[in-house]
């Protein structure tokens, strides 16, 4: 290997393997947000999206008509930088509560308060991040292989964004668990490593991780279709 190209290759190679990782979150990324992480199996909800999830089999779905939800929060600290500002992760933290009560106010009654027949959801964000964009199939030749490696280094290279979440879903009579979900969402690609990302970049992911929530519920409570109309009452 000529030594000019050490560096790209390594790089290179890095990212190929970064790149071939899976979608769901492994175990060492665990927040410990979560009771108990020992029952999750993957799933494959209707939109295709895979995430770790376990529903407490003792408890019936078609028993909870309400929800109310939980502020979400970051249950690790995440530090403001250049890229991500304390503004954008609040801004991002409002958007998801909203995602969520918009979905699953389509399947139940969202409350401002816990009562009767209520399922309470209690989300959380673990990580908003970027990492190095990995290698299309085409830039494995050479010439292509080289400049990759370059724009690599300099910082030039596409930034893929994910956003990791983890809910837990509690009876709000005797706060059991009745269900867990922990999700991996790919956001919008940053042009490279200067660029600041911004809660528009993970829009669409946190809209689908809200809609898999009401799929979820969903196909665990099959007797109960749509509500005509969203609503949200005070209880």
């Amino acid at each position: 290997m000529p030594r000019s190209l050490s560096l790209p290759l390594l790089v290179a190679l890095c990212m190929s393997l970064a790149a071939c990782a899976g979608k769901t979150v492994s175990p060492d990324e665990y927040s410990g947000f979560l009771q108990d992480y020992s029952q999750l199996t993957e799933k494959k909800l209707p939109s295709g999206q895979r995430v770790l999830s376990w529903v407490n089999p003792q408890r019936d779905l078609k028993h909870y008509t309400r929800v109310y939800i939980e502020p979400s929060q970051y249950y690790l600290p995440l530090v403001p930088t250049d890229r991500r500002s304390q503004a954008m992760l609040s801004d991002l933290s409002h958007y998801y509560d909203a995602a969520l009560k918009q979905e699953l106010g389509k399947v139940m009654t969202v409350v401002t308060t816990p009562g009767p027949d209520t399922l309470i959801v209690r989300p959380a964000i673990i990580t908003v991040s970027a990492s190095t964009q990995g290698l299309r199939f085409y830039e494995w030749l050479p010439v292509t292989l080289l400049a990759a490696g370059v724009s690599t280094v300099m910082g030039i290279r596409d930034q893929d964004t994910q956003i990791t979440t983890e809910v837990a879903v509690l009876d709000a009579w005797d706060h059991e668990v009745v269900a867990q979900v922990v999700s991996k969402g790919a956001g919008l690609t940053l042009k490279n490593d200067k660029q600041a990302m911004s809660v528009d970049d993970f829009k669409q992911a946190l809209d689908g991780s809200a809609l898999d929530m009401r799929q979820a519920y969903l196909a665990h409570a099959p007797d109960l279709g749509p509500s005509p109309l969203s609503k949200q009452v005070n209880h």
